[in-house]
């Protein structure tokens, strides 16, 4: 009888309280009767378990919308550096070419005046020797009148080439005729047949010479 009792312990102890498909092991929720050793799949454990991976479902959802996130603040940081970029790059470039408008800005006025500046000098030219005291002092108020247009244009930083006895220069001169001359090396410019003109540091009008040859 005692041994009876010993059997029925023994066997109340290798019951599982699953019921007779459980497969309990250590993670098992469905309390101190199962002694199986499988993995539980009563309904406490697999509750446990469904809250477990919801769990890792959300926290791993949640990283990657964290980091679609952090790149998308990279990429907007990097686009806001490219745009401040650019600005900075169009804002020299605005200021290059409004300094360099204000710089020239005379230029249509002074390339205007330049032909009135030649017709001068040729009447001033004439040989004063040879001309009556009335033309003469005709060409008096002209010289005046001359040297005032030349002051004017000095003013504004507009002056003559000065190209006489000087190595020809293509950005400065323009040669229309060439000579030979002794003792004179070839390249020089041996005589200004129009004036050219600068404005600060650009050439308005190259100068019309003669070249050796």
């Amino acid at each position: 009888m005692e041994k009876d009792n010993i059997n029925n312990e023994t066997l109340k102890e290798d019951v599982c309280a699953c019921g007779d498909d459980c497969k309990c092991g250590d993670d098992c929720k469905c309390g101190d009767d199962c002694h199986c050793g499988n993995n539980c799949e009563c309904n406490d454990c697999n509750i446990e378990k469904d809250k477990k991976k919801n769990k890792k479902d959300k926290k791993d959802k949640y990283k990657n919308e964290i980091n679609e996130l952090n790149d998308k603040i990279h990429e907007l940081e990097k686009r806001n550096l490219s745009i401040q970029a650019d600005m900075i790059n169009y804002r020299k470039r605005k200021d290059e070419e409004v300094s360099k408008m204000l710089k020239y800005s005379n230029e249509d006025l002074a390339t205007d005046l330049l032909q009135t500046i030649d017709n001068f000098e040729r009447a001033i030219k004439m040989d004063n020797n040879n001309l009556s005291d009335e033309v003469s002092k005709f060409l008096e108020g002209f010289k005046m009148i001359y040297c005032n247009l030349v002051g004017v244009l000095e003013k504004y930083d507009i002056k003559a080439i000065d190209g006489t006895d000087k190595t020809f220069n293509p950005t400065y001169h323009q040669a229309v005729l060439t000579e030979h001359v002794d003792n004179m090396a070839p390249g020089m410019v041996i005589e200004i047949l129009q004036k050219g003109y600068l404005l600060k540091d650009k050439v308005i009008r190259p100068a019309m010479v003669k070249v050796s040859e």
